[in-house]
């Protein structure tokens, strides 16, 4: 069965893109067939994490008209099929949202998942994607600014008769974990899926230009994505896999001390 989830926030600098991609690979893992799709056209920055910001052609040519959606898929870390946008402004003026939901159409013939990363708050960009996927997941921060837009968000996707298939508290320190899921279900009205501790790894792995869960397999936040993609997958997660740990390298060592 195809599942199409969007993944959009009511704020951003939540770690949406972040989690979409390590998400992605997550599934492509677990021999899922995944796309990742960066709707964000005007803020996108998936290519960006991915080193993939000089591909040619991206979804903003296929929103103008330019291009085939077919032109726009590359093969990313894992096998996972990436859909990127274009980082320049002029990009963003041609291409026309309104023809999102078709690009949507096609890629959901040819994958398991599909991932959209969608803009964050309540914008026209933003407005397809959460109508058109089957489920749409919510990233917060354990922050009132940002649960509060996130439930603008979700009453915006149950006006456009989208689902909530439920929220991600990301970047959550250790203390307290438990009593803020709480407050994000109590605020929100939804279920916390799973909990992203706040982890200095994914900022150096977004150093390296390189998702978390390849570069540091064993990091708290790359078994928080993989639980995740299992759950979503239907499969059980050994975490006592993933504490099989390898030696960390010299520069490995030196980025952890920088960005600690």
């Amino acid at each position: 069965m195809i599942r199409a989830y969007t993944i959009t926030s009511g704020k951003g600098g939540v770690g949406k893109t972040t989690l979409t991609v390590n998400l992605g690979i997550s599934l492509a893992q677990l021999e899922r067939e995944t796309y990742i799709l960066d709707a964000d056209i005007g803020m996108a920055n998936m290519a960006l994490i991915l080193g993939m910001d000089d591909v040619p052609v991206t979804l903003h040519e296929v929103l103008a008209g330019k291009a085939d959606i077919e032109d726009a898929i590359y093969e990313g870390p894992a096998g996972v099929k990436v859909v990127p946008s274009g980082i320049s402004l002029q990009g963003f003026q041609q291409a026309d949202p309104d023809k999102l939901r078709d690009v949507m159409h096609k890629l959901v013939d040819r994958c398991e998942f599909l991932l959209i990363d969608a803009p964050s708050g309540i914008s026209k960009e933003g407005v397809v994607p959460l109508s058109v996927a089957d489920q749409v997941i919510l990233v917060v921060n354990p922050e009132l600014a940002s649960m509060a837009d996130a439930l603008k968000t979700k009453i915006l996707c149950e006006v456009m008769g989208g689902q909530v298939y439920g929220a991600i508290l990301n970047r959550a320190g250790e203390e307290h974990t438990e009593i803020r899921s709480h407050s994000v279900e109590d605020v929100l009205g939804v279920r916390v899926i799973d909990v992203v501790p706040e982890d200095a790894s994914v900022r150096r792995a977004a150093a390296y230009k390189s998702p978390c869960v390849l570069k540091y397999p064993t990091a708290p936040a790359t078994k928080a994505f993989k639980r995740i993609a299992a759950h979503m997958s239907g499969v059980d997660y050994d975490e006592s896999i993933a504490d099989d740990r390898r030696e960390e390298s010299f520069v490995d060592r030196l980025a952890r001390a920088v960005f600690r």
